[in-house]
C-alpha cells in the first residue's frame, strides 16, 4: 500500500495512525501515549493528562466525541463512557 505521508514527521497534531481499545483501569498507564481520546459511548470520564500530576473530570462527553487531550491514565473510578478508542 502506497502511503503519500511515510515521509512526514509524526508529531501530535497529525492525523493518527493508529487506534486501539482502552480499558478504563485504576493504575495502568495508557501505552502507547495517545493524541487523542475518541469516546463511544456518552459520560464522563477521569483521565491524567500526560504532563499533569493530577486527574481531571471531562464531564458529560457525547457519544462520538474526540477528546483532544494526551492523556497518559483513564481511570474506571469515576468513568461512566464506555467504548474509549485511543488515537495514537
Amino acid at each position: 500500500m502506497s502511503d503519500r505521508f511515510e515521509n512526514l514527521i509524526d508529531t501530535p497534531s497529525q492525523p493518527a495512525r493508529l487506534a486501539f481499545a482502552i480499558t478504563p483501569h485504576a493504575t495502568d498507564a495508557i501505552d502507547p501515549l495517545p493524541k487523542a481520546i475518541f469516546v463511544g459511548t456518552s459520560g464522563d470520564l477521569v483521565g491524567r493528562p500526560a504532563d499533569s500530576s493530577a486527574d481531571v473530570t471531562f464531564r458529560n462527553l457525547q457519544a462520538g466525541q474526540i477528546l483532544d487531550v494526551r492523556l497518559s491514565h483513564i481511570r474506571a473510578a469515576g468513568t461512566t463512557a464506555a467504548d474509549i478508542i485511543g488515537l495514537a
